[in-house]
């Protein structure tokens, strides 16, 4: 019993406290599930671990980066270039952008779209974050590329373009919720610059994009020491192309001091220190241990590991080898239910970067996004559960 109050406790604290300081508390939360289920120098290992392994660092790093690339886009007016190519009305630029830079994932790539979202005004900043958040990740379900479908459909037994028709209605339903939940009393149009040319708009779009695809590229076809270098390498760039002949250093380091990019380094460190010690309290192995029904485990410990680890691949990583082993091949409509459960918990969940720093780019606490978001996340678990119901 007391792990799972452990985790609870853990939980509510990284609630509450984010609204001061979201890597504090995400700190402070693994620290007290550490400490009520772990002896302390395996809490201490598990902290050291985060701390001194390269991918954290690097990946903070990169992190810490990306809001520079959005703050040089906009200092150089080359952000009212790449809006002025998209469609005028705000519905469409709250969809479009988070859609269009999602589709090359990368960890914590929301805090691209944040600055065309953010510009596109019009909203409340939990609004537009939640918006953000929202339409980033609805069309990763049938993403051929996508990272959790790849490794989702390899687990089941599956060919990725097999699964994909059986992902359409999750999306279709993600994108309805969206715009009705999200978008509805969004209106008006963008006011911005007059569109100037095709090159105009593809120079800033191709600055965005670079990050994303070098991440894509490296990791596929270089044997590097840690794949979070690829990320590294990718911002890095996209950063120099930025600011490269438009923006002076001197002005650069104007926008960190504004920004303060630093504190989405912390986030990730603090992330990934409450998931080092998740791992390690013993909670994973209690859950797979449970005897379930197929229904329940696929969507409810699909849902609550997405929201415990923050990680869909982790969520699916274990829920569909217990289904293998206990009920057999997982049928396609068992695998589209248990990734759109997983998902749905990994969106909400205070460990998913994408969510954290988005509240935090436009300075709200996680909670008022969530707020947002728990209406159709809840209708959407909901037609799961009957969906789970049915082909189960």
């Amino acid at each position: 019993m007391l792990p799972w109050v452990a985790f609870g406790l853990s939980l509510a604290l990284v609630l509450v406290l984010a609204r001061w300081t979201l890597w504090g508390a995400m700190g402070l939360g693994a620290l007290v599930l550490g400490l009520l289920t772990l002896p302390p120098a395996e809490v201490g290992r598990a902290f050291l671990s985060v701390w001194t392994s390269p991918s954290v660092p690097l990946l903070a790093g990169a992190m810490a980066l990306i809001p520079l690339i959005g703050g040089a886009l906009v200092a150089t007016g080359r952000m009212e270039d790449l809006l002025a190519g998209l469609p005028r009305r705000r519905k469409a630029v709250y969809a479009l952008a988070p859609a269009i830079l999602g589709m090359l994932p990368m960890p914590g790539g929301a805090l691209l779209s944040s600055p065309l979202v953010e510009r596109a005004g019009g909203a409340s900043p939990d609004a537009r974050a939640a918006a953000n958040v929202w339409f980033r990740h609805t069309l990763h379900s049938v993403y051929p590329l996508s990272p959790a479908l790849i490794t989702g459909a390899l687990l089941a037994g599956r060919d990725v373009w097999g699964v994909l028709p059986y992902q359409l209605p999750a999306v279709a339903l993600l994108s309805v919720l969206g715009y009705v939940a999200l978008l509805g009393r969004v209106s008006g149009r963008v006011e911005i610059a007059p569109f100037r040319s095709r090159w105009a708009v593809a120079v800033p779009m191709g600055i965005l994009l670079t990050a994303p695809l070098l991440d894509l590229l490296l990791k596929r076809s270089v044997a590097l020491p840690v794949p979070e270098l690829a990320t590294g390498i990718g911002v890095a760039v996209s950063l120099i192309l930025a600011s490269a002949g438009k923006l002076p250093l001197v002005d650069l380091v104007a926008i960190a001091r504004r920004e303060r990019p630093w504190r989405f380094g912390l986030i990730v460190i603090g992330v990934f220190t409450y998931l080092a010690v998740f791992q390690r309290s013993g909670l994973p192995s209690l859950i797979a241990a449970l005897s379930l029904p197929p229904q329940v485990l696929c969507v409810g410990v699909g849902w609550l590991l997405g929201f415990a680890t923050g990680r869909q691949q982790a969520a699916l990583s274990l829920v569909i080898p217990i289904y293998t082993g206990t009920h057999g091949p997982m049928s396609p409509w068992a695998f589209a239910v248990t990734y759109v459960a997983s998902y749905l918990g990994y969106l909400l969940s205070p460990l998913h970067p994408c969510l954290t720093v988005s509240a935090e780019y436009v300075g709200v606490p996680l909670f008022g996004v969530w707020r947002k978001l728990i209406g159709p996340s809840l209708i959407a678990l909901f037609v799961t559960v009957g969906s789970a119901l049915l082909v189960l």
